[in-house]
């Protein structure tokens, strides 16, 4: 009880740094917790859509188990039996989740049957059929016509229902008979007589319970009692059973990760137990391979999202120990005095780690509510730093995630104590002479780990470059992203943070030298200052590097990926919709291959709600000719100049002039024709130059005339074939018009549906719509994708808001460690404006610099990494259109506002600490504190 009342008091004194350490506790055990909370509710996206599309048109996590019998060999009713109860009983409790439907069919072989009396019932002609038990037929039929097949044998007769659809089809009727054979367990043939007593049909043909058949299975099945087939027919007459079967399909909708691996371990034994029961029994049907390609999806996926918030983990744990440290400085001379006093290193350390240990625990507490809401967040990205109002993914705290939180916790209990060790067995004696030696450079400077770990980045960037080390498949799609993207630039940050550390000193130096005595007395002081103690800013600065650096970098990497895909999917389709129309066509009387189209009437385009441009694009293939040899084919393109500048999309870095300048030249002369560039370097063609391409089904000749070469151009890919941009209706003139697209410009937030609609209100029959804004929504909402965003976004904000966090406490402890040196001055002169100065100074050339470097580190390893993100190596695939590292300044702008809020939080901390500061307080007798 007094150890409790002693660390209350404690924490009491020291409440800053209590506060600072459960604020990063709760920060660190959230992040961690939130990440498996989203790959839980992601899963659960993943089964709604995909599970369905893996079964082929068959219900969801569907199971078919089938007992074939061997031959003639008596039946093991016990085991079918045994087998059928494990199935209807025991089975759904241990797959765990609701079972959406089932069904079981017991079939004798099927046997062509013939009609009792023939002269009497019908028809002669002999059918095959299968008489059977199949479930769930008086549940979800009704009885058309006759009555329910009584049990047993009735009268030398076998009573059986049929689908009412199989009198139709065989010219059957209620009350006919048929012969049935049937073979017992000793080989022999058995004539059975079976009569059609009644009639049904299905309520739903989409029940479930028929998935497996289907309706036209149930057409050619007699179908008797359970009670009929089992004890009449297989114990009674001992007739051979050819097949049992089940079916059952289950609800996945709310699985979890966690449900994963027991579920799979089940379905592996499913076989094995059956047969166990009944042998011969084997599972036709399992989704045990779509819960496989699940499970690899979501520990792909969490591994990929905690590489990326491993670097904002490490850093929240490195402020918990610079906080820890800053606290445990301070409190050096109570710790020496406690152990001058009888108290053991390990009474000492187990006191501190009493209290890391009660401020883990709130941490996890408070923590549970702000993991939840991280999640959502992380749910709700659709780019870098931002979010969007769409539906959540269903998230919820499970075992992973308590797991992922106690580790964090258990981490960053750890990255508290672990300071107090080195204070722990420390005398008065020996506190004093340490603190003599406070200067000296830290382990990493004297054991050189900033040029190794800098060298192990090299190593890094190495085999990224030399594919050791993949990165993205050549899509550069998110979810097929390897963590190595991230991890490794993290490592080069901070080593580049550490060596310019490092580098720190000796330009203060230079700066003393270059002005020696010439600065006015704050500033001097300043330097000095920085200089004698330059060490003890070391743990700010590389905190803010790594902050600044990390956002820079991983900033430029979300709008890099971002907006080169977004590139790739505008530039694959050239505007917002294409779609193609019904063309009517004539044959032509002397050549069957030959057709005339007629064009529909293009008045249809005009003034569409919500259709800013409209644009005829016709696509056709031709061979080229130039002064007179022939040079290939390629790929002809009539456009009409005016709407496909309204219409059609196009980055203004890929040519080089803006493309509404090639379109201008193409209306200077109907002939003019644009040629890529590649196949202009081919054949040695200019501007001015003639060329003809025969075109048609008629191979018409058409004479044009190069007034421009690009290298890319809307849709068109240069390597995949020359391509050729010309006047559409020159292109008409000379040949039989052949058909062409449409292309749209939608106006923001448009919607197609009303501008399909209002097509077809004005005769427009639309064959194909191909819309390029639904794909980059899809592809922006895809899991993966949303995570690497709301991680990267999420990571930026903790870093921002734990190096505010810890910007304040360091000056906090900083300034209440130096206030008998700040009284001093005072006493020797200094106004209160002077040593604000020198103190702001300080802040603004350590914080300075640390910006500067971080955004320069930053920068430079966007440079050097992000090229991998198109895979392979730092050339990359051939992207089209080439990849393009992407620098946002509003993301820069808000790294400036994150750097003035702290220096303004600095300062009126500074200036706050210094009103309150008394000379006669300050200047006094004893220990600083």
């Amino acid at each position: 009880m007094r150890i409790m009342i002693y660390l209350v008091l404690k924490s009491w004194q020291n409440r800053w740094y209590t506060i600072g350490t459960l604020l990063g506790l709760t920060v660190a055990v959230a992040f961690a917790m939130s990440i498996p909370m989203y790959a839980d509710g992601t899963l659960k996206r993943l089964v709604a859509q995909s599970l369905a599309e893996e079964t082929k048109g068959l219900p969801p996590a569907s199971l078919y188990m089938k007992y074939q019998s061997a031959g003639s060999a008596e039946t093991d009713m016990e085991g079918l039996e045994e087998v059928n109860q494990w199935i209807n009983g025991e089975l759904p409790g241990r797959i765990g989740f609701p079972k959406l439907a089932s069904s079981s069919k017991i079939s004798l072989p099927v046997s062509a049957v013939r009609p009792a009396l023939a002269g009497k019932d019908g028809s002669s002609r002999l059918v095959r059929m299968e008489l059977a038990f199949q479930s769930g037929i008086t549940e979800g039929a009704d009885l058309v016509e006759g009555k329910l097949p009584r049990d047993g044998i009735q009268g030398g007769v076998i009573e059986a229902m049929v689908l009412s659809e199989t009198l139709t089809r065989y010219g059957w009727k209620t009350g006919d008979s048929f012969y049935y054979s049937a073979k017992d367990s000793d080989g022999k043939t058995k004539k059975l007589i079976v009569q059609i007593v009644g009639t049904y049909k299905l309520k739903d043909d989409t029940d479930l319970s028929w998935a497996i058949d289907g309706k036209d299975s149930l057409a050619d099945l007699f179908v008797v009692n359970r009670k009929t087939m089992t004890d009449t027919l297989l114990k009674d007459n001992k007739l051979a059973l050819d097949s049992a079967g089940w079916f059952a399909a289950f609800d996945l909708q709310n699985i979890r990760i966690s449900d994963l691996s027991s579920l799979i371990g089940e379905l592996q034994r499913l076989e094995i137990n059956l047969h166990q029961m009944l042998e011969n029994t084997k599972v036709n049907l399992t989704f045990i391979d779509m819960l496989g390609d699940f499970q690899q999806q979501s520990l792909l996926l969490q591994a990929m999202l905690f590489a990326l918030a491993a670097p904002v983990l490490a850093m929240v744990l490195y402020y918990i120990t610079l906080n820890a440290q800053q606290s445990l400085a301070r409190q050096r001379s109570d710790i020496a005095v406690l152990h001058s006093r009888g108290s053991s290193p390990r009474q000492i350390i187990w006191l501190y780690s009493i209290e890391a240990l009660l401020l883990g625990g709130a941490a996890l507490l408070l923590g549970l509510g702000l993991a939840w809401w991280m999640a959502k967040t992380i749910g709700s990205s659709s780019g870098f730093l931002s979010f969007v109002g769409r539906k959540s993914i269903p998230v919820g705290w499970n075992k992973t995630s308590w797991l992922f939180g106690i580790s964090a916790a258990a981490l960053a209990v750890i990255a508290t104590i672990a300071p107090v060790r080195a204070y722990a067995g420390t005398s008065i004696v020996e506190h004093t002479q340490l603190r003599e030696k406070a200067g000296r450079p830290p382990f990493w400077q004297r054991l050189y780990l900033d040029v190794a770990l800098l060298a192990l980045s090299a190593a890094g960037w190495y085999m990224l470059n030399a594919g050791i080390i993949a990165t993205v498949s050549t899509s550069g799609v998110a979810a097929e992203m390897q963590p190595a993207i991230f991890i490794v630039p993290a490592l080069f940050i901070f080593a580049g943070g550490l060596l310019c550390l490092r580098l720190f000193p000796l330009l203060l130096r230079f700066w003393n030298r270059l002005t020696k005595n010439r600065m006015p007395v704050p500033v001097y002081l300043t330097f000095t200052q920085l200089s004698r103690s330059a060490v003890s800013f070391f743990p700010l600065m590389i905190l803010l590097i790594l902050t600044i650096g990390l956002g820079v970098y991983n900033a430029s990497a979300a709008r890099t990926m971002d907006v080169n895909a977004s590139d790739r999917t505008n530039y694959r389709y050239g505007s917002d919709v294409v779609l193609k129309s019904a063309w009517e066509g004539v044959q032509d009387e002397n050549d069957e291959n030959k057709i005339y189209y007629t064009e529909p009437s293009w008045q249809a385009f005009d003034k569409l709600d919500g259709v800013k441009g409209a644009a005829r694009v016709m696509k056709t293939t031709g061979k080229v000719e130039i002064s007179g040899k022939n040079a290939g084919s390629g790929q002809l393109i009539g456009i009409d100049n005016a709407a496909f500048a309204k219409t059609a999309w196009l980055r203004e870095d890929l040519n080089p002039y803006h493309f509404y300048e090639y379109l201008d030249a193409l209306g200077t002369a109907e002939q003019a024709v644009l040629v890529s560039e590649k196949f202009a370097k081919q054949n040695g063609l200019k501007e001015g130059d003639p060329l003809r391409i025969l075109i048609g089904y008629d191979h018409v000749a058409v004479d044009f005339v190069v007034v421009g070469i690009v290298s890319y151009w809307p849709s068109l890919y240069p390597d995949t074939s020359p391509f050729f941009v010309a006047n559409l209706d020159y292109i008409y003139q000379q040949i039989e018009k052949i058909p062409y697209e449409v292309w749209l410009n939608l106006e923001e937030n448009a919607k197609l549906a009303p501008v399909l609609a209002k097509l077809a209100e004005r005769g427009v029959a639309v064959t194909s719509v191909d819309d390029a804004r639904s794909e980059l929504i899809e592809r922006r909402n895809h899991p993966a994708q949303g995570g690497v965003f709301g991680i990267l976004s999420l990571g930026f904000i903790i870093s921002l808001l734990v190096s505010l966090l810890g910007y304040l406490i360091f000056w906090f402890f900083t300034l209440s460690r130096r206030s008998v040196q700040l009284g001093i001055l005072r006493a020797m002169g200094l106004t209160g404006g002077q040593v604000t100065g020198m103190l702001l100074l300080e802040q603004l050339f350590t914080t300075g610099l640390s910006v500067v470097s971080g955004i320069g580190l930053g920068t430079f390893a966007s440079r050097l990494f992000l090229p991998f993100l198109q895979g392979g190596s730092a050339l990359g695939s051939q992207q089209v259109p080439p990849f393009r590292i992407v620098f946002d300044a509003a993301d820069t702008m808000k790294l400036y506002i994150a750097t003035g809020i702290m220096l303004a939080a600095g300062a009126s901390l500074l200036i706050l600490k210094l009103r309150r500061l008394r000379i006669t307080q300050a200047v006094k007798l004893g220990e600083e504190r």
